[in-house]
């Protein structure tokens, strides 16, 4: 059995799960190749909309064989894993702006290349933040033994500006939601590091709602800090989202309103976080915190695009991509090299099985998904004018759990043309198709422009745990 030693995660090769996820690039196949499937079918309608009458749809024989040698050569090929392998253990983190997000834009284009396909770098200036050093630690609370302080394990959140070089000490208040930080008034509020201890719903996400309970928690990390320095708090902490409880936190971007200050924003570990509410409770808590993160001028980076011309409609696009920048405290195995190995291994899998795709498979490793979604942005800016040949787009963002179907960001009529990929995907149990709304953040102006899109449907019942760490 082979097996990929990737940080602290092993991937042995038998347990499908990156190779199943690659399995559902044949819908690509289908899109591009199926002679029935017109774009005005698969348009899709502003929600709700009627019911509306099946259309009958027919597939050739040639078409199901070739889904199924491409599901079963997806299932025995470790491409994927190496490509996850190198992206995350020998790049490390892709933090947009840093050298080593530079090194997988190069890294990326150079494999493309390699398998034959058309490479261009599409030019973006990227938010170019670096975290610094950050410590905190309690130095006044019930029961502290004279000259002692206790650390407190945190992060500091992306974009967050920095305390003073020499830290700041303030008294720490704990709220379980914005109603809560509200009703105290800034009389309360002013002046104090506010800590919002809002839990991630983990019987939510063990139901198989993993994304909205993150939904749900992230609201505070990305409005959380605007709303306490409106009130006058000096800093502002948030509970690490993720369905963990242990030491160790996790990162994401917070989000600073034009209407209140700029003020120091970290994620504390969730063991911490109980630790502060617990001592709140019995009297005054206070904290120094220090965190040294700059705000670099935009840097140049690069979204990678990569091409199989149709060999019948050139003109007509089929976008298969993942995201290539990661956060700096982990590699960014889960989020997102898995999501750009996925679309490379399914243009790797055309080319090992010399397909010939009639319209043209573009991959697309986006930059800057994490903290600022500028490489999609760019992209439906700066293709605008073929946005109507954009045939459909699939971005896989949502880690390496196993795969449970398709979601679907389309018409109702357009779902019998994907029944031959739900059946060919039974047998990996990937064969659900669910509609949604949203499928991927790279490739949302392409959704709302009108683009059918589609994303791995995974089990992300503990995605969350490892997120953003």
């Amino acid at each position: 059995m082979k097996q990929y030693m990737i940080k602290n995660f092993s991937f042995s090769l038998s347990s499908g799960r990156i190779s199943a996820m690659c399995a559902l690039g044949v819908m690509l196949i289908l899109l591009s190749g199926a002679p029935s499937a017109t774009k005005a079918q698969i348009r899709p309608l502003p929600p709700p909309t009627p019911k509306p009458t099946p259309v009958p749809v027919s597939y050739p024989e040639q078409l199901i064989k070739e889904l199924r040698q491409l599901q079963q050569a997806a299932l025995e090929s470790d491409y994927a894993y190496r490509q996850v392998a190198h992206l995350s253990s020998n790049i490390g983190p892709r933090l947009s702006g840093s050298k080593q997000a530079q090194a997988a834009v190069e890294y990326v284009a150079r494999e493309m290349r390699r398998l034959g396909l058309e490479v261009q770098l599409e030019k973006l200036m990227v938010p170019h933040w670096v975290r610094g050093e950050e410590s905190a630690e309690l130095v006044g609370y019930p029961g502290r033994a004279a000259g002692t302080t206790q650390k407190i394990v945190l992060t500091a959140l992306g974009a967050s500006t920095a305390t003073p070089a020499e830290g700041l000490t303030a008294e720490v208040i704990v709220v379980n939601d914005f109603a809560e930080l509200q009703a105290m008034g800034r009389d309360r509020v002013a002046g104090k590091i506010v800590l919002f201890n809002v839990r991630f719903d983990k019987e939510m996400a063990a139901q198989g709602q993993g994304g909205p309970a993150y939904g749900q928690a992230v609201a505070y990390r990305g409005g959380g800090p605007s709303a306490a320095a409106r009130l006058g708090a000096v800093a502002a902490l948030v509970r690490s989202v993720g369905g963990a409880e242990y030491r160790l936190p996790h990162t994401g971007q917070t989000r600073y309103a034009a209407d209140a200050p700029k003020i120091p924003a970290a994620a504390v570990a969730a063991e911490d976080a109980d630790l502060i509410t617990h001592l709140t409770r019995e009297g005054a808590v206070r904290m120094r915190l220090t965190l040294t993160p700059q705000q670099l001028p935009d840097a140049p980076s690069y979204n990678v695009i990569a091409d199989i011309k149709g060999s019948e409609h050139p003109e007509q696009i089929v976008i298969v991509s993942g995201h290539l920048d990661s956060w700096d405290l982990g590699t960014g195995a889960l989020d997102d090299a898995a999501g750009v190995a996925v679309a490379m291994q399914t243009v790797q899998l055309i080319k090992q099985l010399g397909l010939r795709p009639r319209r043209t498979i573009r991959v697309i490793a986006w930059m800057n998904e994490e903290n600022g979604l500028v490489g999609g942005r760019a992209y439906a800016q700066d293709y605008a004018a073929e946005i109507i040949n954009h045939f459909a787009a699939i971005e896989s963002d949502l880690g390496a759990g196993h795969p449970l179907g398709i979601n679907v960001s389309a018409k109702p009529e357009a779902l019998p043309l994907l029944t031959p990929i739900s059946t060919v995907l039974q047998s990996s149990g990937a064969g659900l198709v669910r509609v949604v709304e949203e499928t991927g953040s790279d490739i949302t102006p392409l959704t709302g422009a009108g683009v059918p899109s589609f994303a791995p449907w995974q089990d992300s019942r503990t995605y969350f745990n490892y997120h953003h760490t």
